[in-house]
């Protein structure tokens, strides 16, 4: 076996300088590591259209969903005009300690703005070197005006990559 691997050597040495690069790419590809990371690393919340219990519901009236940046310089529509959702997922910030959110939703003439509070913690979760930084969140608190938003409640406190469970169950007020 050993003489094999030399004369092999020997004849790599003194082959031609493709076969060399050809050999010694072939090295380099299999020593590359194979680690998936996310596609997507931003983590949403999910929220749930109950009728007051964990029943989903239906949202007849339209929604939008905006928050302001810290500074308070820009707004950023998260949500714009949502019709007939039995759920909806927004974005969760990995930048401060509380979200504020602005739901507006109307129905025909009828408009309701509530402001909705969400406290965190920002847990920063590691993939691997090769992987770009992502937060995880553990929620801590949330509260609500109560304009349109008759109810407001958490779920699942953890926030992660897993788009399956609501994180809030909520409802709103019936406007006829």
């Amino acid at each position: 076996m050993i003489r094999f691997v030399r004369s092999a050597c020997r004849r790599l040495w003194h082959s031609p300088l493709s076969t060399k690069f050809f050999v010694l790419g072939l090295l380099l590809l299999s020593a590359c590591s194979s680690i998936e990371c996310p596609v997507q690393n931003t983590v949403y919340t999910v929220y749930k259209i109950t009728d007051g219990s964990e029943v989903v519901d239906t949202l007849k009236d339209t929604i939008s969903v905006w928050s302001v940046r810290n500074n308070g310089t820009d707004t950023l529509f998260l949500y714009n005009r949502g019709t007939a959702l039995t759920s909806f997922n927004l974005p969760i910030s990995y930048s401060c300690p509380e979200d504020t959110l602005f739901f507006l939703l109307w129905k025909g003439s009828f408009a309701s703005l509530d402001t909705v509070w969400i406290k965190k913690e920002d847990i920063p979760h590691f993939e691997s070197v090769d992987c770009n930084a992502s937060f995880f969140h553990e929620i801590t608190a949330v509260r609500t005006t109560h304009h349109g938003i008759d109810t407001l409640i958490i779920n699942k406190r953890t926030v992660d990559y897993d788009p399956r469970t609501a994180h809030f169950y909520i409802r709103f007020k019936a406007h006829d």
